[in-house]
């Protein structure tokens, strides 16, 4: 085995051989005789003489440590040439002493079958004896182990070197391996296999991301507690939704959505995302969806919800701004009103296949502040569909958020079935995979067609009062046919004309025109909801014995399932109440 060839790449070796040469030809030069020196036996004069050597003897060793060279030793600036220096045998190379000593581990092999040729002491202490001269794959299974295999014949033909980063052994222990090109003029072509023993980083490692990934589990945890654990289904529309998290690179985002049945067939969608990763975004996220849960019961239009949203969001964190979109859907008018804080457009899938996209009106985030949000709509017919997301599901890194958005339109085009199926096509088609580097949130809202024995089951029938003594007459008629020709029992029947006229009575008296009854049947329950131009909302309130008045909303509140009031866009108020049909 020969380590001059590539021993001399290492660093230090050069210098080390030439000051050992250097040191060796001062040695065996001859001492030169100084000027006016007395080859006599007289002894004063030989010490002086002496001691001018030793000192000039130490100043050539100085010189020498210092890389300057040997000091001229003869007479008028002549110096001796040193004699050649042998060159090094294996025992006396420093290379071997070099890898000796390291903590690394060091292997050398030759040839195609990579033949083992050394290993150092630390190599040794590790894995124990190895015989030399056998294949690698035989005297060393740990590097089989290692992967080095093919990493070894790719070196040899390349000569380039090749490492591999924190490889596990079944003995124990992490390696981070480098195995460089060596040649030897009679063995060859070989490999130099430096191992350096990264356990200790290795395991640290692997504790960081076992305490990511609980961290994530818990922030997964939270975030799916917090969304809604079965989504409401309105009597008029068909819901479904999918929310999907990132992939373990990935922290849990705040993204989420909700349902909200606000009462007389009207409901609200939500969905939004918070800016952010981990526990806290999820955190934020589950505050805000109460908050929105809480406004939506006081039936308010979208753009005041947003409005008080947008003042939450600052007082929970400053720092954290979220998106979100409210909707509401009135079965009576075939449409969305809605509103957007920062968040993407709402889509829109008419039954022949044609997609349109909701425009502005828009804000900025919640959060941000000094801003008035407006309403818009979008007109949701039967046999459409409607198709809220978050980012994630269209948003791709160099490439523009329009082109995703595109994207998806073309892919809700030709997505039909079920809101469930919608939303698994829709997932698919935009290349989302649980490896997928950001939380994906859709809600798919489905307006259905309804033909034949299912729309015998939905009415609608409205009356306009014009005021006066007999407009509570006309109404309880009016209720009293309809419902009779809706084949109602007679309990039901009567309830139901009792309710329109505590409704119309109290509107009468509390209200200003223009006043309109409008009763409504699903497969589910009844609605009679009376409207008129006055905005002040009633309450219910506990009527004295000897008050004439104030027992309506009470006498509804006892009869109904349940009842409610809201103002109306174009001022006005509306009070309703529902009557649960038997199954």
């Amino acid at each position: 085995m020969n380590f001059t060839r590539w021993s001399a790449r290492l660093p230090g070796t050069q210098r080390r051989a030439a000051a050992r040469r250097t040191d060796r030809a001062i040695s065996t030069a001859p001492r030169p005789a100084r000027r006016g020196e007395n080859k006599g036996d007289g002894s004063g004069e030989a010490g002086a003489q002496d001691g001018e050597t030793g000192a000039q003897d130490n100043e050539r060793d100085d010189r020498s440590d210092r890389g300057e060279g040997a000091v001229p030793a003869a007479r008028g600036g002549e110096s001796e040439k040193p004699p050649e220096a042998a060159t090094p045998s294996i025992a006396d190379c420093p290379v071997r002493e070099i890898l000796g000593r390291l903590p690394a581990l060091v292997a050398l092999t030759y040839g195609p079958e990579h033949r083992l040729a050394y290993v150092n002491d630390a190599y040794t202490t590790a894995f124990g004896p190895r015989p030399i001269g056998i294949p690698a794959a035989d005297a060393c299974p740990e590097l089989a182990e290692l992967g080095l295999s093919p990493l070894m014949d790719q070196v040899i033909r390349s000569g380039r070197p090749r490492t591999v980063k924190s490889r596990k052994v079944l003995a124990g222990g992490s390696y981070t391996v480098t195995c460089l090109p060596v040649d030897s003029p009679t063995e060859g072509s070989g490999v130099l296999v430096f191992a350096a023993d990264v356990t200790d980083h290795a395991e640290a490692a692997e504790r960081l991301r076992a305490s990511e990934r609980r961290q994530r589990q818990t922030a997964v945890t939270l975030q799916r507690s917090l969304l809604p654990q079965e989504l409401e289904q309105p009597d008029d529309l068909r819901i479904a939704a999918t929310y999907q998290p990132g992939g373990t690179e990935a922290a849990v985002g705040g993204d989420w959505y909700d349902v909200i049945t606000l009462g007389a067939g009207r409901t609200a969608l939500v969905i939004g995302d918070v800016m952010g990763r981990g526990v806290r975004a999820a955190a934020v996220m589950g505050q805000l969806r109460t908050a929105v849960r809480a406004y939506a019961r006081l039936d308010l239009p979208p753009h005041e919800v947003l409005q008080l949203l947008d003042g939450l969001a600052a007082e929970i964190d400053a720092s954290q701004i979220a998106t979100c979109v409210y909707a509401v859907h009135d079965p009576n008018e075939g449409r969305l009103v809605y509103a957007s804080a920062g968040h993407l457009p709402i889509l829109v899938r008419d039954e022949d296949g044609t997609v349109r996209r909701a425009a502005d009106p828009t804000g900025p985030p919640l959060g941000t502040g000094g801003w008035l949000h407006t309403s818009g709509t979008i007109a949701l017919p039967p046999g459409s569909s409607a198709v809220f997301y978050t980012d994630g599901l269209v948003e791709r890194r160099h490439e523009d958020i329009d082109e995703g958005v595109a994207a998806l339109e073309r892919a809700l085009s030709g997505a039909t079935g079920t809101p469930q199926v919608v939303c698994d096509r829709l997932i698919r088609s935009l290349g989302v995979t649980a490896e997928h580097d950001d939380d994906v949130a859709v809600l798919v809202v489905q307006h259905p067609a309804r033909t034949g024995a299912s729309a015998e089951l939905f009415h609608n029938a409205a009356l306009d009062l014009l005021g006066g003594v007999e407009a509570a007459p006309r109404a309880r008629a009016f209720a009293s046919g309809v419902l009779a020709s809706w084949r109602f029992s007679p309990e039901l029947r009567d309830l139901g004309v009792l309710a329109t006229s505590e409704l119309v009575a109290n509107s009468l008296q509390h209200g200003t025109p223009p006043m309109r009854l409008r009763l409504r049947r699903t497969d589910r329950r009844l609605i009679v909801e009376v409207t008129d131009g006055d905005d002040h909302l009633p309450r219910r309130r506990r009527a004295e014995t000897e008050d004439e008045a104030g027992r309506g909303i009470s006498i509804i509140a006892t009869i109904a399932s349940s009842w409610g009031s809201r103002r109306t866009p174009g001022g006005g108020k509306a009070v309703w109440c529902e009557f649960a049909l038997p199954s």
